[in-house]
């Protein structure tokens, strides 16, 4: 996991060779101005998702691994808290391989980071996470990036 400003995340790029197609993507594309909904950028191996969805409490909020990606979670208009826990600490969970995703419903943690906009969470596949936690709607950028 790594938590940065977007100002840093071209640091990143030599750690997969799609990230700096993320960097050049968000130099030319306002992410407040994108509609919700699914952007391809290189098809299935780069994609970002927009959304809009409602905050949740620690408690609420639904912790997720994925095998194939690696997210790189970017809220827009307000807060959003993060859950974390390697994946080797997490229970056996049922794997969805068409949408890459196990999700750990009821799985709390004690580690809760937090990013405001400007800034992004990164998550790699042996990292659980648990999004979307904050106070009111949160519209977030998405960026899935083949691992």
């Amino acid at each position: 996991m790594i938590i940065d400003t977007l100002e840093n995340l071209e640091k990143y790029v030599s750690l997969n060779a799609l990230f700096s197609e993320v960097v050049a993507f968000i130099k030319t594309n306002d992410l407040n101005k994108l509609e919700d909904g699914k952007h391809i950028i290189k098809g299935s191996d780069l994609f970002l998702n927009v959304l809009t969805t409602a905050g949740k409490t620690q408690e609420e909020a639904v912790f997720e691994t994925h095998r194939n990606m690696i997210d790189i979670q970017i809220p827009l208009d307000n807060d959003e808290g993060y859950g974390y826990m390697p994946l080797q600490d997490m229970p056996a969970a049922e794997y969805n391989e068409t949408k890459d995703v196990s999700k750990y419903p009821g799985l709390q943690s004690n580690n809760v980071v937090w990013c405001k906009p400007g800034e992004f969470a990164m998550f790699f596949p042996q990292d659980g996470h648990q999004p979307c936690i904050g106070k009111g709607n949160i519209r977030k950028a998405i960026f899935k990036i083949k691992a």
